[in-house]
C-alpha cells in the first residue's frame, strides 16, 4: 500500500520532530513512525467507508420525498440506482470491513452536514447523471462512478479537511495518497465481485518495513555528524540560518546513501529533491540537490558510500 516515497516522507516528518524536540528518544521516534504509517491505512478505510453514509443519505431523501403531502410522480417512483447500489450493500455486510471500522472507531455519524453537502455536490455532477441514466449497471459501472467521486469530491473540500484535521492532524497531508488507494481499492473490489480485502501496509512487507525503520534510525544516530558536514560545506552561511527542513532532508539523503547499497545514488538524491518541493522553500530544490551531490561524492571518496550498481 505505502510507496517508498510516502515512507520517506513519513520518516522525514518524524525526524523533523526529533530535531525540533531534542528530548525525543529513538524509541519514541520509531513509535511515532509506526503510528503515522498505520494512520494512512486508517484514512483509506475511513474515506472508502463514506460510500455507506452517502448511500443512506440518498435513501433518506427518497423516503422524505415519498412522504410529502403532495408527492410528484417522480417522488413516488424515483430512480433507485444510487440508493440501491450493490457496492454499499456488499460493504455493509462484509465482516472484515465492519470489524476494521469498529476496531478503529471510524464512522461518519457526527458528520451529517458534510454528507448532505457532499451528496448535493455529487448529484449536480455530469458523472452522476451519466451513472443514473445508463441503460444497465454492474459492480464495474459502480466502480467507475465511485472512482470519479474519489477523484473530484474530496481533495479540495475544506469542510472535509477540517473534519480530518480535528480527528488526526496527519490526515490532511495523507488525504491525496489515501484517495489514490481508494481509487485502486474500488477497482479491485469490483474485479473481486464485491469482496473487500484490507491492503497490506507495505508493498514488500520485509524490505519496505526494514527500509523505513533503518532510514529513521540511522538518520537519528548520525544527524549531528551530518549537520556539521552540511554547515561546513555552505560557505558564508551560519548554521542557524539554514532551514531545518533542508538540513533534515539532506541528512536523510546521506543516511540513505550510506545505509542502502542497493539503492542507486541518483534515485536517493532525486527522491529528497522531490520531497523538498512540497515541504521546504522555493529555493530548497537546488540547495538540497547541490549539497547531496557534493556530500555524497565526498563520502564515496572516503569509502563510506559503496553501491552495488
Amino acid at each position: 500500500m505505502l510507496s517508498r516515497r510516502i515512507l520517506r516522507v513519513k520518516a522525514f516528518k518524524v525526524m523533523y520532530s526529533c530535531v525540533e524536540d531534542p528530548g525525543l528518544s529513538l524509541k519514541e521516534a520509531v513509535s511515532r513512525l509506526d503510528e503515522s504509517l498505520y494512520a494512512v491505512r486508517d484514512l483509506y478505510v475511513y474515506m472508502f467507508s463514506i460510500i455507506l453514509p452517502l448511500t443512506e443519505e440518498a435513501r433518506r431523501r427518497i423516503e422524505a420525498a415519498r412522504g410529502k403531502f403532495n408527492p410528484t410522480e417522480e417522488d413516488l417512483h424515483p430512480n433507485m440506482r444510487f440508493a440501491e447500489n450493490r457496492t454499499a450493500a456488499l460493504l455493509a455486510e462484509d465482516p472484515d470491513f465492519k470489524r476494521y471500522l469498529q476496531k478503529s472507531k471510524l464512522d461518519w455519524s457526527q458528520d451529517d452536514v458534510l454528507i448532505r453537502n457532499l451528496f448535493d455536490s455529487i448529484q449536480a455532477k455530469p458523472y452522476y447523471k451519466a451513472y443514473m441514466e445508463a441503460p444497465e449497471t454492474s459492480l464495474q459501472a459502480e466502480a467507475k462512478f465511485f472512482r470519479k467521486m474519489f477523484e473530484e469530491e474530496f481533495e479540495d473540500n475544506e469542510e472535509l479537511w477540517k473534519i480530518l484535521e480535528d480527528r488526526d492532524i496527519r490526515w490532511t497531508d495523507d488525504l491525496p495518497y489515501a484517495l489514490g488507494v481508494c481509487i485502486r481499492g474500488i477497482e479491485a473490489f469490483a474485479k473481486a465481485d464485491g469482496r473487500w480485502t484490507l491492503p497490506a501496509l507495505f508493498m514488500d512487507e520485509k524490505e519496505d518495513s526494514r527500509f523505513v525503520r533503518k532510514l529513521l534510525e540511522n538518520t537519528y544516530a548520525r544527524y549531528d555528524e551530518y549537520n556539521k558536514m552540511i554547515s561546513a560545506s555552505v560557505a558564508g552561511w551560519e548554521s542557524d540560518r539554514l532551514f531545518v527542513t533542508d538540513l533534515v532532508l539532506i541528512a536523510m539523503g546521506l543516511a540513505e546513501a550510506e545505509t542502502f547499497p542497493e539503492i542507486p545514488l541518483r534515485v536517493t538524491i532525486n527522491e529528497y529533491v522531490e520531497i523538498s518541493k512540497y515541504y521546504s522553500t522555493p529555493k530548497s530544490r537546488s540547495f538540497v540537490n547541490g549539497l547531496l551531490d557534493a556530500l555524497t561524492k565526498r563520502l564515496i571518496e572516503e569509502g563510506r558510500i559503496k553501491k552495488n550498481n
